[in-house]
């Protein structure tokens, strides 16, 4: 009698949950709505029930179908608010201080991702965030095998010192420029996933539609996703074990950090690298992971204050000294210099010990391998190289696959349901990780973006992303091949799909730093395209882009567009750099360059007759510095057509 009286009262608890009228989670409290276009409301109640729905002075009416799903239509509305979103059928639901303005999805990985709390002077900046008219939603991060109808959950917040630190800051800047100057409300729908492939983010129907990936598409399981992801961590579990066979103590997790324990059956792994980059079958492994080294110190070393240099660690971080917790940090764009007080570290042996915590995406040390040191007035002691580890705990992520593991995995959970949300446009920052796969890129990036525009159906809405920045990935060069200056050149041609815009910021990067602090400049750049080719502020909006060159002797006479009010070079010296030309043997010499009128001039004393040029075709091109005189950079771009070293490679899933 229990389970049968249990399982009315379920019923009947689902049964009043389906019956009410609510919405998609997307909308709520101090959200904006797109202005000067319809606006779709939309939610589930009970089968067939009559909707209304009211704000400012306009009402309309709907019904939901046979299933309870409705949509209700508002016609274009001017900018305004604060106004009440009522939603009424056999019971009503309230949204309060909604305002009317301009809505931008903000979406890619850890650059769109990097929040405003870890930007390049994050402390005036979160301290003057008073913009009650920005508003931001955070989607959760979560994946799917099918297309979702609702995200988990999600809460807009308006703008403040108090809440401005967790926003995307490549939105927030971009968002103050144009509230700045539109002086209209600015949403951010911020669905952003560090590390994320491009595919992940596109949905199986474009992949079945594509000649280039119909194929690759076919064989994604339809499996239940619980069942995989159980499957996926058996697997986890047993490569560890295979790791860890020489380990034979059964002590505590809290015995690992004691000086006194012996961690010589432990396997080795590189820091800094983050796991999943290296060749230990640990692709998939979020939970924690900790790490000993040993180092031999002198009296004198010993008896002076020390500072411990970890570098960035992705997520979070408990440190040790000889067991003595000596620093902790959370956050996976933050770096690590803990003071040690003298005393802690003796003469002679002395272990180091961090735990680690990877909560999802990439795990473990990551950066610069000079950044991890221990260092002191006299002295720095490199710590890279081979680091102790062993696992305490394997977690399941988010509950969910890891989002690389599949493609469409993030769109069906991420932007699917966000969709018909009416927007203006979206900001994009990715890329990072297609490198790899720069030459598909030219297929799979626009393929992304068609789809997008297909599934929202509002037209060819703007599409505005970051190139990528300098950074040292691989040492990439002319000579050696660079997967980055291919991506960028990707990007570059996905240009040709209509309203389509790309801030450069190869100028802007760090060599040793993928996360760049300066979001201030991208933001501003992806303002000034938005502001020029749809908010009819005209202004120039991009750098200097090549148009075509001419051969005279040893001299390339090279052209460009976006000039603006002319060439400039950003150097103290007047010294044009970043240019390379080559003969026909395809060996690229570094070129003396200079400005002559709105042309640049290039020649090298070793290519008697050039015939290709390059600019800033590096990983880390950071010494390029042609720019107009409103201050925009120029992107890297080759003359020539010569096969790339990403040219073969495909995508293959779990790879």
């Amino acid at each position: 009698m229990k389970i049968k009286l249990f399982g009315l009262l379920g019923l009947l608890i689902s049964f009043s949950g389906y019956s009410q009228v609510h919405l998609g989670k997307i909308f709520g409290d101090h959200m904006v709505l797109q202005r000067s276009q319809p606006v779709m409301i939309w939610g589930w109640s009970s089968p067939n029930e009559k909707i209304t729905v009211r704000i400012n002075d306009q009402v309309k009416e709907g019904k939901a179908d046979k299933n309870g799903k409705w949509g209700v239509n508002l016609d274009p509305q001017p900018a305004g608010g604060p106004y009440d979103l009522t939603v009424a059928g056999k019971d009503s639901v309230v949204f309060h201080d909604v305002l009317i303005g301009e809505v931008w999805i903000c979406s890619g990985q850890s650059n769109m991702e990097f929040e405003l709390k870890s930007a390049m002077n994050a402390a005036t900046e979160i301290k003057e965030a008073d913009y009650p008219q920005i508003r931001q939603i955070k989607v959760p991060k979560t994946v799917s095998l099918v297309p979702k109808g609702d995200i988990p959950s999600g809460e807009w917040t308006v703008c403040s010192p108090q809440t401005a630190g967790d926003y995307t800051a490549v939105g927030y800047f971009f968002a103050r420029e144009i509230q700045k100057r539109l002086h209209v409300a600015v949403g951010l729908i911020n669905s952003s996933w560090g590390g994320t492939m491009v595919e992940t983010w596109t949905s199986r129907g474009a992949f079945e539609k594509s000649p280039e990936f119909k194929t690759m598409i076919a064989s994604v399981p339809n499996t239940d996703i619980e069942t995989m992801i159980k499957q996926r961590k058996q697997g986890l579990e047993d490569k560890v074990k295979s790791l860890e066979k020489g380990i034979t103590d059964s002590l505590p997790e809290s015995d690992w950090k004691n000086p006194q324990y012996n961690s010589e059956a432990w396997p080795k792994m590189k820091a800094p690298a983050l796991w999943e980059t290296q060749d230990l079958g640990l692709d998939e492994l979020d939970g924690v992971v900790w790490f000993r080294k040993e180092i031999t110190l002198d009296a004198a070393e010993a008896a002076q204050p020390l500072t411990l240099n970890l570098g960035k660690i992705d997520d979070n971080d408990n440190s040790y000294v000889n067991g003595i917790p000596v620093g902790s940090t959370k956050g996976y764009d933050v770096d690590r210099h803990y003071t040690v007080a003298p005393g802690v570290f003796k003469e002679g042996r002395n272990v180091i010990a961090v735990r680690v915590e990877d909560t999802n995406g990439g795990g473990g040390f990551y950066g610069d391998s000079a950044s991890l040191n221990l260092s002191s007035s006299t002295r720095t002691l490199n710590l890279s190289g081979n680091w102790s580890f062993r696992i305490a705990r394997i977690d399941q992520g988010t509950g969910n696959l890891d989002p690389n593991a599949y493609p469409t995995l993030l769109y069906n959970a991420m932007i699917q349901p966000l969709i018909p949300y009416g927007i203006r446009g979206v900001l994009w920052y990715q890329g990072e990780t297609n490198a790899g796969r720069a030459y598909e890129y030219r297929t799979a990036f626009p393929l992304m973006i068609t789809d997008w525009r297909q599934h929202w159906n509002q037209g060819n809405f703007p599409f505005y992303f970051v190139q990528l920045a300098s950074f040292n990935a691989g040492n990439g060069d002319s000579e050696h091949g660079s997967t980055w200056a291919e991506l960028r050149e990707a990007q570059t041609r996905t240009l040709s799909l209509p309203n389509t815009g790309m801030a450069v910021t190869t100028d802007i990067g760090e060599s040793h730093d993928i996360h760049p602090k300066n979001k201030q400049d991208v933001g501003k750049r992806l303002a000034a395209i938005a502001l020029n080719n749809i908010y009819g502020q005209p202004m120039q909006y991009s750098g200097p882009v090549y148009e075509s060159m001419t051969v005279e002797g040893n001299k390339v006479i090279l052209t460009f567009t976006h000039t603006g009010s002319g060439l400039m070079i950003k150097d103290k010296y007047g010294y044009l750099r970043g240019f390379e030309v080559s003969g026909d043997d395809h060996h690229f010499h570094y070129a003396k360059a200079s400005i002559s009128g709105n042309k640049v001039i290039v020649s090298a004393e070793s290519v008697i007759e050039p015939t290709e040029v390059r600019y800033a075709w590096a990983d880390d091109a950071s010494d390029a510095n042609l720019y107009n005189q409103e201050g925009f950079p120029a992107g890297s771009f080759r003359t020539d057509q010569w096969k790339g070293i990403t040219d073969d490679v495909k995508y293959k899933i779990g790879e």
